[in-house]
């Protein structure tokens, strides 16, 4: 069964220009994503016409400086934008999210010189990012990273496997964090590495049990050899510049899970209401109808937090606490709804001939990237309590 677009939410957009940028997502969903989301998912397709689409669109840019290509568009305009994008194929939805996490070093901590050179092709040139800080042994415990960047002369020769790469083996440039001195967080650095570039090699995409369409991977940096002007920020500052990256991009992972939890309640409430048994709608009986009120409320709930930190954030105020708030909530709220989602079509539910099944297994990834909940739960507790006691 085709995929439907997602029904309208009733959002309350800052501008005029905003809802006529949600009014255009909402048509290419329609258009271009939705048709063949499932049958691109069963087959593990890659949709780069979709990004093209939207960069073409201007939509791969929007939180960024149109100085260089991008939307000047606030955060809390960006990430329901990505709540739509999610909500019709989270592989689209994370995708963007994805990007927008690729280009954030270069925006926010490159030279003015990089900034020029770089930029406009990476926010509205038809380019494709991929974020590169996690590997084999080092996930949730980064600092550790042993990716190493040795300089030779004005070049930088990089060496090491990065691991869980959204867009590992397609992406146009890579923002790779690798260790230039000593050991732990001060000793990483963050470079600007092409695509394309000799040494550089993707394995083959792991076997997921969602989100087949898009490619994750391990990259292998065999020697490769980059410009001391692809490094960006000084040297040493690639952690901070990593978890700076991150705030901004558990929201985003926020957004894209209640997008997914919303695609989860509409299909079933679209069910519970047309499916009869016992001579009426399953929807009249309460335990069903307890069980949607309640999956509406944690949708809107999650919606509201992410939006407020999403608001601290566009008025340059700290928003760390509230990011991982909303990481955490959101992404449970989704494993939460799409779960119900899957009960409340029964042995329908569990069939590939409807899409709610596919949003759980799709729901389970977002508890993990970005930091995994149990991280989340670390980064609150130190908020209130400061840091562990060694």
């Amino acid at each position: 069964m085709p995929d439907r677009a997602p029904r309208p939410v009733d959002r309350q957009l800052p501008t005029e220009e905003s809802k006529d940028l949600l009014a255009l997502v909402r048509d290419i969903i329609e258009r271009e994503i939705v048709p063949v989301a499932a049958e691109e998912e069963a087959v593990g397709h890659f949709p780069r016409r979709n990004f093209s689409l939207l960069s073409e669109s201007g939509l791969l840019g929007l939180p960024y400086d149109s100085e260089h290509g991008g939307g000047d568009q606030p955060y809390e305009v960006y990430l329901q934008v990505l709540e739509e994008l999610a909500a019709a194929r989270l592989t689209v939805g994370l995708g963007v999210s994805v990007h927008s996490l690729a280009c954030h070093a270069l925006a926010s901590y490159g030279t003015a010189d990089q900034q020029a050179e770089h930029l406009p092709a990476m926010l509205g040139g038809g380019l494709l990012g991929a974020y590169c800080l996690s590997e084999p042994a080092s996930g949730s415990d980064a600092a550790s990273l042993r990716t190493k960047a040795v300089r030779d002369g004005d070049d930088w020769v990089i060496t090491g496997t990065k691991a869980w790469i959204t867009h590992g083996g397609v992406a146009d440039f890579y923002s790779v964090l690798a260790r230039t001195g000593g050991e732990g967080a001060g000793g990483i650095s963050a470079f600007l590495v092409p695509g394309d570039a000799e040494g550089l090699v993707a394995a083959a995409p792991e076997k997921k049990m969602g989100m087949n369409g898009s490619p994750t991977a391990q990259l292998h940096f065999d020697g490769v050899r980059i410009g001391d002007d692809r490094r960006i920020g000084d040297e040493g500052q690639g952690f901070a510049i990593a978890l700076a990256a991150l705030d901004s991009g558990r929201l985003g992972i926020a957004a894209c899970a209640v997008g997914v939890a919303q695609a989860a309640l509409d299909e079933a409430v679209e069910y519970a209401t047309g499916r009869r048994q016992f001579g009426r709608p399953i929807a009249d009986f309460q335990g069903l109808r307890f069980m949607l009120a309640d999956m509406a409320t944690r949708i809107e709930a999650g919606r509201a937090l992410y939006l407020a930190a999403a608001r601290l954030r566009d008025a340059g105020l700290p928003f760390s606490r509230q990011a991982a708030m909303a990481k955490l909530f959101c992404t449970d709220t989704a494993m939460q709804v799409t779960t119900d989602a899957v009960q409340v079509l029964g042995g329908y539910g569990y069939t590939a001939d409807f899409p709610v099944e596919r949003y759980m297994r799709e729901a389970k990834v977002l508890q993990i990237v970005e930091g995994t909940n149990q991280i989340q739960r670390m980064v609150i507790a130190r908020h209130l309590a400061g840091p562990e006691t060694r």
